[in-house]
């Protein structure tokens, strides 16, 4: 299967260094490549765009401007030289987020996670169903899945979809975060930022704007930070 792909970037050079690591992989097809994200809207209105490789700081409309404008929603992996977008980007349901120079190995990782998502987007189904205490069910990969409570350690908001990860697996069925947020227990779940839901019970550690728990670290959202904090974190504080 080839993944239609476009650059978005100012500067030539960086482009011409994405053009070339596309080149080495034969799934993708580059189908475009623009200068500014005006040109860019005008050609996504009326193409299909799988991949999106886009640079951050650019004149006239920024990436993450861009990203927030954009109502066909392809795989989005910010291509920039500044680190300072980071968190800001994951909450706009970005894929992956490459420095500048972007080597080979870490570019073929940020294409692999695209296409997994692509894969189970394009596999999932509207529907979750016969919601208990201790399980729920998802319609996934056109199959009824039971994930525990206690498996899931976070959701990922995409748009119209979610990809939930357990400790094993990653299961995206086609709901928004809003939808599946308010069928889950509070006492378990929590909403974190724009893009992402926790399991309180798997946090293993918070600092000022990040959540980790295993192999994963979560942005913690400024405009979900205090309520967070107050609900889940100051209860079960023990005090001086």
């Amino acid at each position: 299967m080839n993944y239609k792909c476009i650059i978005i970037d100012d500067e030539p050079l960086a482009r011409k260094g994405i053009q070339l690591h596309v080149n080495e992989i034969p799934s993708l097809e580059l189908i475009g490549e623009f200068n500014n994200a005006i040109k860019a809207s005008e050609f996504i209105s009326k193409n299909d765009v799988d991949i999106m490789f886009l640079d951050i700081q650019m004149p006239g409309m920024t990436g993450v401007e861009f990203v927030k404008t954009i109502k066909k929603y392809p795989a989005i992996i910010f291509t920039t030289a500044y680190t300072d977008y980071a968190i800001e980007a994951f909450e706009l349901d970005i894929i992956d987020y490459l420095l500048k120079p972007i080597k080979f190995d870490r570019f073929f990782k940020a294409v692999q996670k695209a296409k997994e998502y692509l894969n189970l987007r394009d596999s999932a189904s509207s529907e979750l169903s016969d919601f208990t205490q201790e399980y729920v069910y998802i319609k996934a990969d056109r199959k009824y899945v039971r994930l525990y409570y206690k498996d899931i350690s976070h959701i990922q908001g995409m748009k119209d979809y979610v990809m939930i990860h357990t400790q094993d697996n990653k299961y995206m069925t086609a709901m928004n975060i809003k939808t599946i947020l308010k069928q889950l227990p509070v006492e378990i779940f929590s909403r974190v930022s724009k893009s992402y839901i926790v399991n309180i019970h798997k946090i293993e550690s918070i600092d000022t704007d990040m959540i980790y728990f295993g192999d994963s670290e979560i942005p913690l959202g400024s405009t979900y930070k205090e309520a967070f904090l107050e609900n889940h974190i100051k209860v079960k504080l023990l005090k001086r």
